[in-house]
């Protein structure tokens, strides 16, 4: 079994060191971007790059105090009481205890795919949803493995860490393709034709020109694959932490199997909370299922290495 306390520690060391890197890559492309836009005039450049600065600092905030708010919205997920499903509440209560984690507020989604996941900024202010269909298609020991699972989440800080990655994603590929949309619009071409017929800077800004736009079409794309690594460790790892839990590597096996054999579709997902679910909610089948960054690992090496802790 994996230190879980080491990988706690880890974990919110990771999530504090990506605001830092997140504040300072978009400062940085903000300074490119506005030298870009402003043909080299200092004032504009700096300008620019404080309000992405800005910016992101308002979103990192945003999403450390409300994006686990958000989040529950976006999937139309809605609270209820121990008298509503006495029995998830007593499975949750089980696990909890033996997690040493204070009971998360508990949702519901109504919707007849099977799914979980959890949210929230640290275990004083964590959530799990599920949908009606994982409640009504689900055993006790299957349900136990699933909720071992989301709650290992919010023992191990995933869960903030992966609600600031989403955000902070989101932000870093809207900066960049409003960038490379104001390529196509002329944005600051005026001002660079100014500055080029004195002779003094054009090759400078060309440079710079080149290296913006490489920028903005690499740092989402290494920013989808940094989440897409991550997220498929924090699975396997909140896997094991589920078996520490229940002592039962079969009900989450199990468990898994049929959450993903389900043939009903998951209305409510989107790509922006895909990451967050047990199992990838978005099928092969949809339409929108065109990204080719999984953030899930393979279903049946998640089944193997399960059942390997059985032998």
């Amino acid at each position: 079994m994996p230190d879980f306390r080491s990988l706690i520690a880890h974990n919110k060391r990771n999530s504090y060191v990506l605001i830092v890197v997140f504040l300072l890559v978009f400062l940085g492309l903000g300074l490119l971007i506005g030298n870009v836009w402003g043909g080299g005039d200092m004032t504009f450049t700096i300008l620019v790059a404080a309000i992405a600065g800005v910016v992101a600092f308002v979103m990192t905030l945003a999403s450390y105090y409300g994006g686990s708010s958000a989040v529950l919205a976006m999937s139309g997920a809605k609270p209820i009481q121990k008298a509503d499903d006495p029995q998830l509440f007593n499975v949750i209560e089980e696990l909890s205890i033996a997690a040493g984690l204070p009971m998360p507020a508990i949702y519901v989604i109504d919707d007849s795919a099977p799914n979980a996941f959890a949210t929230g900024r640290d275990p004083k202010h964590s959530y799990v949803a599920i949908t009606t269909g994982l409640r009504e298609k689900l055993n006790r020991d299957e349900l136990q493995g699933v909720m071992a699972h989301e709650l290992s989440h919010v023992r191990n800080y995933d869960i903030l860490f992966a609600t600031l990655m989403a955000v902070m994603v989101g932000v870093l590929v809207m900066l960049c393709d409003i960038f490379l949309r104001s390529m196509w619009w002329g944005a600051g071409s005026r001002r660079r034709r100014d500055r080029d017929e004195g002779g003094g800077s054009g090759g400078l800004q060309v440079v710079l020109l080149i290296v913006a736009l490489a920028l903005a079409i690499i740092a989402p794309i290494l920013a989808h694959i940094i989440q897409m690594a991550m997220s498929r460790q924090r699975e396997y790892l909140a896997d094991a932490s589920s078996v520490e839990l229940t002592r039962n590597p079969a009900g989450l096996a199990s468990a898994l199997a049929k959450i993903a054999a389900d043939p009903d579709v998951l209305e409510v997902a989107s790509r922006a909370t895909a990451h967050l679910y047990i199992v990838h909610p978005i099928k092969k089948f949809e339409e929108r299922s065109g990204s080719i960054f999984d953030t899930h690992p393979p279903i049946q090496e998640r089944v193997n290495r399960l059942m390997s802790m059985t032998r």
